[in-house]
């Protein structure tokens, strides 16, 4: 009906092309317009002036011979003061972009190894703007900007990679695991160490005293007692020892059977033995 009575409306963030006789005539601004087509004018078309976004999937390979797969995302717009270049000089605007994308990541990239992408693309991206916006400023549109959002490996470069990486953990795990039970060793030797020179020093602060107080004993018997000799004092300690051990030997649940001579004479003969192979010890030491 609006189009019958010469009426048309061009919608917000949109313009219109008007044409006399096909002839560009002027650009609509967004709002209700008067179109007598009966005069030859009519409306070509509309264009939208709103950001848009192109994905673009390119292949190529690094400069290490790594296939990959760079995936870019521009974002661009019709210029208003530009709207009638905008719709008369270009047909395929997403395919021009699209070619300006390839061209400059196909030459960029293979500069460059594999790593060295990864950690410059923002320096590709830069390069794929500044490309794009030379080209497509002649035919009015303007790049609102230009991203690498994903740079993609061949599958088996990429499980190769992932393959490295593991093996690099795992031999520093490796390495972590020995030094730590290099550790554990170093002080768990510093421990029996030092548990055997505090066992030692027991067992010779046990002796002394047993020497300790065997010298006292003999000395105080032979005092009290007169007409005692050492050796009398010796012998009844002997035989108070050799009690003692019986006693021990009986008390304990978990002992061995031990046969062992009884009686007094047997008694006074294992008192001679000691005694003998202490003269025999002393002797050997002068």
């Amino acid at each position: 009906m609006g189009q019958a009575l010469g009426c048309v409306q061009v919608d917000q963030s949109t313009v219109a092309v008007k044409e006399h006789f096909g002839k560009f005539d002027d650009v609509l601004d967004p709002g209700c317009h008067c179109l007598p087509w009966c005069f030859g004018y009519q409306l070509a078309g509309q264009l939208s002036l709103r950001v848009q976004q192109l994905d673009v999937r390119c292949e190529t390979k690094t400069k290490d011979n790594v296939f990959v797969t760079v995936v870019a995302s521009v974002q661009y717009r019709a210029l208003a003061e530009k709207a009638s270049d905008a719709f008369y000089k270009l047909s395929n605007t997403k395919g021009q972009i699209q070619s300006y994308v390839f061209d400059v990541i196909r030459a960029s990239v293979p500069k460059l190894l594999l790593d060295s992408a990864f950690e410059q693309k923002n320096d590709i991206a830069r390069a794929v703007e500044e490309e794009l916006e030379k080209a497509m400023s002649a035919y009015g549109f303007e790049i609102v900007q230009t991203l690498i959002v994903d740079i993609e490996p061949d599958v088996h470069v990429k499980r190769a990679m992932n393959e490295i990486n593991a093996a690099a953990r795992l031999r520093l795990a490796a390495n972590e695991k020995a030094e730590a039970e290099k550790i554990l060793q170093i002080k768990r030797a510093e421990g029996e160490a030092e548990s055997k020179y505090l066992s030692g020093l027991g067992i010779a602060r046990q002796r002394q005293a047993i020497v300790d107080g065997l010298r006292d004993s003999v000395l105080a018997f032979s005092e009290n007692v007169p007409g005692t000799t050492a050796k009398d004092v010796m012998d009844m300690v002997l035989v108070t020892q050799y009690f003692d051990t019986m006693k021990e030997i009986g008390a304990s649940s978990k002992s061995s059977a031990v046969f062992v001579p009884h009686g007094p004479g047997a008694v006074k003969e294992i008192a001679s033995q000691i005694r003998e192979g202490l003269l025999q010890a002393d002797s050997v030491k002068q």
